[in-house]
Parts: C-alpha cells; sequence; structure tokens
C-alpha cells in the first residue's frame, strides 16, 4: 500500500489470526474392555462446548464388531448430566455451561473376555474454538474501511 494506511488491514489480519488459531483439545486413546478413561475441561459459566467422539475402526472397508462400543457420559463439576451415549460407536453432544468448573467426560467398555482394546478419537472444543468460523470472515463481509470495528 503506497501512501495507505496499514493499520486497519494489520488490524484485520491480527484479528482473523486469533479467530482461527483458536486451540482445541482433539485426542486419540486406547480404552481397555472393563476399564473407564476420563478427561477433564474447566469451562467457564455460559460457554459454548461441543465434542465429537468415534471409535476408529482398524479394518477399513470391514464394520466394526458389535463388541466395539462405548458407553459415554459428560457431567459438571456439580454432578449435572449433559451428556449420556450407552454403547455406542459414535456420537456428539454440544451445551451451553450453566454453571463454571471442571466438566468431565467419561468413556468406559463393558468387560470382554478376552480383553479387548478400543482405539477412541475425541475432539472437545469450548469457548471460541467451539464457535463454527467457517462463514463469520467470507471475503467481503469485513469492512476494513472502519478500523474501530476491529478493536478488542
Amino acid at each position: 500500500m503506497i501512501g495507505g494506511n496499514p493499520r486497519p488491514l494489520l488490524l484485520l489480519s491480527l484479528l482473523l489470526l486469533v479467530f482461527f488459531s483458536s486451540s482445541t483439545q482433539s485426542l486419540r486413546f486406547e480404552l481397555q474392555s472393563g476399564h473407564t478413561k476420563c478427561i477433564s475441561e474447566d469451562i467457564k459459566s455460559n460457554s459454548m462446548t461441543v465434542g465429537k467422539y468415534l471409535i476408529v475402526n482398524h479394518n477399513e472397508g470391514q464394520p466394526l464388531p458389535d463388541s466395539h462400543r462405548v458407553t459415554v457420559r459428560v457431567t459438571s463439576s456439580y454432578g449435572n448430566n449433559y451428556h449420556y451415549g450407552d454403547r455406542v460407536q459414535t456420537g456428539q453432544f454440544a451445551f451451553a455451561a450453566v454453571e463454571a468448573g471442571d466438566y468431565m467426560s467419561c468413556f468406559w467398555a463393558i468387560d470382554h473376555n478376552p480383553p479387548i482394546t478400543l482405539t477412541v478419537d475425541f475432539d472437545w472444543k469450548t469457548g471460541v474454538a467451539a464457535k463454527d468460523w467457517s462463514n463469520v470472515a467470507k471475503k467481503g463481509q469485513i469492512d476494513v474501511s472502519n478500523p474501530t470495528l476491529l478493536c478488542f
């Protein structure tokens, strides 16, 4: 930009960086039959929370065996239930946290003989990361002529 004010473009770049670099908790873990694994997240009151999980199929092209199922429960630190999936292979949840504190997602598989090990993919997003930003900053929807709109 020759002779122009680069400040609006800089502010727009910073704004987009903040929106699209938000962190998420995505992980893959192993769960043995007859055992439980729990993951906790500190969530602020009124924050949006979304999660999805699935049992990984190591034999692509083949259906998962019926034994490859988990039970999932998401609770607040006060014991309130926000999600429950009973013997499922995949699922998702979304809620606005009513109370602040640690929320727990627990996964367990019923005992099998012989024991089996399940691989679980779990993606948990809260706050700004939980919002679908794909439609927010489309080309032509942001007015860079007014830098006050871009201030935090």
